[in-house]
């Protein structure tokens, strides 16, 4: 252990809204590169979740918003820090690609092992919490998603976009009625992570491209701060010109 000192429970999630229904829930005494964006997503007659972070503290007993309705935790995709506490919800979805780790999760194939040390906190989660121990605990979807799908929330329409190149059953939403895309870890304006063990070049390329061909007005990625359009072009254009691609 560090010696770094335990968050209170209550202070483990902060909550910030966004304009269009959406609200960031996110866990700040994890360091920025490691820190998921969690997505509340407020529709008429559900909602969505959009990744769900470590688990390492009960969202549903700790963040009131996300039990107000029902709800549809959705998995951008599977690495530990996106779906820790999937399993508290009764209804989850994921990619096809990535449904059976969902379901049967290992500290290897959500790479909790190697990056979930004390290292990735400014305060540790409460005891009992060890990192040498940590786990996802599995969770099988109850609904299993493939490109081109509507994730329908009554007043609201989110289309599901295959973008593997991070890893293989990523996924991004995308309203094309308010010009919101939900990007998960494909991109995002911060350090992307390219090299994983499940990453892919050449399928990353396409996934970026397909994402800058949408007539996006706002982008919560997977981490980091949301932006623009503009922004968004910015990023892939720049990212598609340093690969020379």
């Amino acid at each position: 252990m560090t010696g770094l000192p335990r968050a209170r429970p209550e202070d483990w999630y902060r909550l910030t809204p966004q304009g269009d229904g959406v609200t960031l829930i996110d866990e700040p005494w994890i360091r920025p590169f490691y820190r998921c964006n969690m997505w509340h997503v407020r529709g008429r007659d559900r909602d969505l979740l959009i990744d769900s972070g470590m688990g390492v503290v009960p969202l549903r007993q700790w963040v009131p918003l996300v039990t107000e309705r029902p709800l549809l935790a959705v998995a951008s995709h599977t690495h530990f820090d996106h779906i820790g506490a999937h399993h508290e919800f009764a209804d989850r979805a994921v990619h096809a690609a990535e449904a059976a780790i969902l379901a049967h999760p290992t500290r290897a194939s959500t790479l909790a092992d190697p990056y979930v040390t004390d290292a990735i906190f400014d305060r540790l989660p409460p005891a009992p919490y060890d990192s040498a121990l940590y786990t996802v605990r599995g969770a099988a979807a109850t609904r299993i998603l493939q490109d081109g799908d509507i994730l329908d929330c009554g007043d609201r329409r989110f289309e599901v976009i295959h973008t593997p190149g991070h890893s293989p059953g990523g996924i991004a939403l995308w309203e094309a009625a308010t010009g919101i895309l939900f990007s998960g870890d494909i991109v995002y304006d911060g350090p992307l992570i390219e090299d994983g063990p499940q990453a892919d070049a050449a399928a990353y390329a396409a996934s970026m491209r397909r994402l800058l061909a949408l007539p996006v007005r706002v982008v919560h990625g997977g981490h980091f701060p949301s932006y623009d359009g503009s922004r968004h072009r910015a990023i892939i254009e720049d990212w598609l010109r340093q690969k020379g691609l």
